[in-house]
């Protein structure tokens, strides 16, 4: 992995943004896109934010990548384009938490601060007993305060990494290699049998299902799409038109009511196409997606603007930041 044979805290910093909540195997290619399309963090904060979001298209979780985008502007402007050089102040940096913080100080400049992650807290509460709630918040002190006391002052970072790849490769979390772990004699977990039921973490809520109707609005050779606006999933990513139902019924009159709200008129001579479907499950909902091609007579008038929508060709289209779900739409449709 390129990221464990640098000391640039830049690109250590863009691996750890990539890879949470993402698998190596996912994260890598976007790394070595990001790390060659922009090798500085200069270059980063120079980028204009749709040309980021449309470089992290695909990885979900898009606020990570408006918050890499402000933090290379915030180094560059208030750091004059260095890293800060110490966990305490890598903590004021907008999107770095002490995770990040931990990997960015103890790899690019040896300091010692341990990082948790699923691993770590893994193979703590396994070889130490520790069975508070690791999704509890208050349980973090607990974790970190055992961390802290076992790194070591001589080699933080490879301390960091071993205890990271050991809970990637040995002290997986369903099928342990627990026959074969030096740490087997000490292990409280194997010792008393509770492999299984270590670590102990509380169930998320349930995900909350959304039904989503598209107007994918049409003239001639372009499609209507607009930016989607803040406090809500997919914020700054491309879509088309939407409304918001309470289930996945959207009658005609309804559908011919939103068109003509958007100062829309349906074109009488094209047939309308099949409704696509498609699911898309995020972290806390789910979001079942009808696309409602709609063939317009003229294009929307001005008074659309209201709605952001804008006519977009083909080419256009495919160079705006989006969502998986209106990707693979688009893919399958033609567009």
């Amino acid at each position: 992995m390129p990221w464990r044979h640098t000391r640039d805290p830049y690109l250590i910093w863009l691996s750890e943004v990539i890879l949470q909540q993402t698998r190596v195997k996912q994260g890598l290619p976007y790394y070595q896109d990001f790390s060659s399309t922009y090798p500085t963090v200069q270059d980063l904060a120079a980028a204009p934010p749709d040309e980021v979001l449309r470089h992290w298209q695909g990885l979900g979780y898009y606020s990570r990548a408006r918050n890499m985008h402000h933090t290379a502007q915030q180094v560059v402007a208030e750091y004059g384009g260095r890293f800060p050089g110490s966990y305490q102040e890598l903590l004021k940096l907008r999107g770095v938490g002490q995770y990040t913080a931990a990997a960015i100080a103890s790899f690019a400049y040896d300091e010692r601060v341990a990082v948790l992650d699923g691993n770590v807290f893994r193979v703590l509460a396994r070889v130490f007993g520790l069975s508070q709630d690791i999704a509890a918040p208050a349980s973090r002190k607990v974790f970190q305060q055992l961390a802290d006391e076992l790194i070591p002052a001589d080699h933080p970072a490879e301390f960091n990494q071993a205890i990271m790849e050991f809970g990637a490769l040995q002290c997986t979390p369903l099928k342990p290699d627990c026959l074969f772990c030096p740490l087997q004699p000490q292990c409280f977990a194997f010792q008393r049998g509770l492999v299984q039921e270590l670590p102990v973490k509380s169930k998320a809520k349930a995900a909350r299902t959304r039904y989503f109707h598209y107007l994918v609005l049409r003239h001639a050779d372009t499609v209507y799409l607009r930016k989607r606006g803040p406090k809500d999933i997919w914020e700054g990513l491309y879509d088309f038109a939407l409304q918001e139902t309470d289930s996945m019924e959207l009658t005609a009159p309804a559908l011919l009511a939103a068109v003509e709200a958007l100062g829309g008129r349906l074109a009488t001579d094209r047939a309308e196409e099949p409704v696509a479907a498609l699911r898309h499950v995020l972290s806390h909902q789910k979001v079942e997606a009808r696309f409602h091609t709609v063939w317009l007579a003229e294009p929307l008038p001005a008074a659309a603007g209201a709605a952001d929508l804008q006519p977009y060709d083909s080419r256009e289209i495919e160079e705006l930041p989006k969502s998986i779900l209106i990707t693979n739409y688009i893919s399958n449709s033609g567009i």
